[in-house]
């Protein structure tokens, strides 16, 4: 049986000065003038909507407690770290939790806002009243009969919350003073919503606003209707998570026969099992269930009595703004949660550089500096007739003062090509395991990186280059083989001078002498020329590697600074926001459940 909300009935409801006829009155028999004032600036202000902060609020003003404060704290700071990463719909839901809880905080932490759901004829109206102890909602077979939602308050000071609920002072009420439970529901605002069900979408559309604004809800099923697939898949089940803060009521026992009200409420049990909905049995927290009449009052007694017990303990609020978190938390997992280990290990980055070293033949100049410091060798120390050979050799081939030819345009695409598979590969290894946003973004890091890289080592290949054209330095014994060298040929000379001197008469005749200086020297300038290049490849081979370790360590530099500071600068985002998450989450805290902080 449900509520109805017409002009008629409206005059015939409690508005509150039922309350105000019944307040103390002064040992003169005159009422108290304090209690009418106090008792008309409560109807004023729900008449004004609450308009302005009402004077018996006890606002919260953020002053959350432990837990759940650590937790709205860390999730602010991990929407403001992924606004730039994530999409808006996919934070929506977790920007609407922050802002309810900061519009919660604001509001009275003395008061606990509890509302009565339901479908069609399972007499949410007939609790309301009987919770009230007074008919304050009308009760009938017309359907709907609920058509707004009605609120109930034991007491002052919850005009700003009213306000919240848009429900307006007309549509408020308060039971008779000093009725059934008044004092054990102190602080209650128990609100009548319309059906679940209804036929009308602007009922259901109000349910599902005021829902997500309360701080608790009293589902109530009857024997007909509460296996109804409607309410366990669209609010029983979507708010398994929301257990503590949820009463599941078996209504109008009175109609069943024998022990089938413990069979209904057991397989209603096992309903909301399977909705995944903790039940708060043998002490556990979770929802809780019970079967009562609201018409007879069977069982109404020991509802109001665990409603007030829920209502005095002031944890409502904060279990519910806890619960939200956890849904928020449980939507946002994919994009926060890795599959396995993420970033980037030496491996990756030691073959990314191998990648661009081999991209700009970093290899292939250190063994052309290797011949190239074994040629100067041989220059350096060979024979004068054979560096006179050679620069003949060198002069009589036609183009052989030209500039050697430039890279062909096939070998410039391919280093390109390497280039860009290096960026590929190592932005792979980045973003392996992490979730599509992060993926993504560190993807789009390493290609914004990517750009210029190729010419950027090029670059820095050309100034390499130019910093080793010139003659390689030298090893110690080299000005002692090009002594030896020039005594042999010194040898060579004056053994040929002392002959031609015999054979002109000047010098005295002798031929083996002469000869034999002679055939020193010839002989002597090969061997010194050999020895010097044996002896050369030792020093050849760590110049080689030098200008190859060179060219390695640069295209490592401008690789780590182009793609892979980048690349740490997401992977570190991320884990920045994965820590956010875990506090959001509550994984952080050992043995982490249902936060039971306290608001206020």
């Amino acid at each position: 049986m449900e509520t109805a909300v017409a002009g008629e009935a409206a005059d015939r409801w409690d508005d509150g000065l039922i309350a105000r006829r019944a307040e103390p009155r002064s040992a003169g028999g005159s009422p108290d003038p304090e209690g009418e004032e106090e008792a008309g600036d409560e109807e004023t202000g729900h008449r004004r909507g609450a308009a302005s902060q009402d004077p018996h609020e006890v606002p919260i003003g953020g002053a959350c407690a432990g837990p759940l404060r650590d937790r709205l704290n860390a999730l602010r700071e991990l929407l403001g770290l992924s606004q730039t990463r994530l999409d808006g719909r996919t934070l929506a839901e977790a920007g609407r939790v922050l802002d309810e809880a900061a519009a919660r905080q604001r509001l009275s932490s003395r008061h606990t806002v509890v509302a009565i759901a339901g479908a069609t004829g399972s007499g949410k109206s007939t609790l309301f009243n009987a919770l009230a102890g007074v008919r304050l909602a009308e009760t009938g077979l017309r359907r709907p009969t609920t058509s707004a939602p009605m609120a109930c308050t034991w007491s002052d000071g919850a005009a700003g919350l009213l306000e919240r609920l848009a429900i307006p002072g007309r549509l408020c009420r308060r039971p008779l003073a000093g009725g059934d439970g008044d004092e054990q529901l102190q602080g209650l605002v128990l609100v009548d919503l319309p059906d679940h069900d209804s036929a009308l979408v602007h009922h259901r559309e109000q349910v599902d606003r005021v829902l997500a604004l309360v701080d608790a809800v009293i589902w109530v099923v009857d024997p007909e209707k509460y296996a109804d697939a409607a309410l366990h898949e669209r609010y029983l089940r979507p708010l398994a998570g929301h257990a503590e803060i949820t009463f599941v009521v078996l209504n109008q026992i009175d109609r069943l026969p024998g022990e089938a009200a413990d069979q209904v409420l057991d397989d209603l049990r096992r309903l909301l099992d399977e909705d995944g909905m903790a039940l708060g049995e043998h002490g556990e927290p979770g929802a809780t269930v019970l079967a009562l009449s609201a018409l007879t009052g069977e069982g109404v007694g020991e509802l109001r009595e665990m409603v007030g017990e829920f209502v005095q303990g002031q944890e409502a609020a904060a279990l519910r703004l806890s619960a939200d978190v956890d849904a928020a938390a449980a939507k946002l997992r994919p994009v926060y949660v890795a599959d396995g280990r993420t970033g980037l290990d030496e491996r990756a980055r030691d073959d990314f550089s191998a990648r661009l070293a081999d991209a700009i033949g970093a290899t292939a100049a250190g063994e052309a500096a290797e011949r190239e410091w074994r040629r100067n060798a041989s220059r350096a120390c060979g024979t004068p007739w054979l560096r006179l050979w050679r620069w003949y050799e060198h002069k009589r081939m036609p183009g052989a003062a030209l500039e050697p030819p430039a890279v062909p345009v096939e070998e410039e695409l391919t280093a390109r090509q390497r280039v860009e598979q290096a960026v590929r590969t190592v932005a792979g290894e980045a973003s392996r395991g992490l979730p599509a946003p992060w993926a993504q973004a560190v993807r789009e890091a390493a290609v914004r990186g990517a750009h210029g890289l190729p010419e950027a080592l090029d670059e820095l290949a050309a100034r390499e280059a130019a910093a080793t054209s010139g003659r390689p330095q030298r090893p110690a014994w080299w000005p002692a083989a090009v002594l030896a060298q020039a005594s042999m040929t010194l040898l060579q000379i004056f053994g040929g001078l002392w002959l031609v001197g015999q054979i002109v008469g000047v010098l005295e005749p002798g031929l083996i002498p002469p000869v034999l200086v002679m055939l020193a020297g010839i002989v002597g300038g090969p061997l010194v020329e050999w020895a010097c290049a044996a002896a050369a490849k030792g020093p050849a081979r760590r110049y080689g590697q030098d200008v190859r370790r060179g060219l390695q360590e640069a295209a490592a530099g401008c690789g780590r600074a182009k793609v892979l500071d980048p690349i740490a600068a997401e992977l570190m985002r991320y884990r920045e926001v994965r820590e956010q998450y875990a506090t959001v989450s509550g994984t952080t805290r050992p043995g982490a459940g249902r936060v039971r902080a306290r608001i206020g």
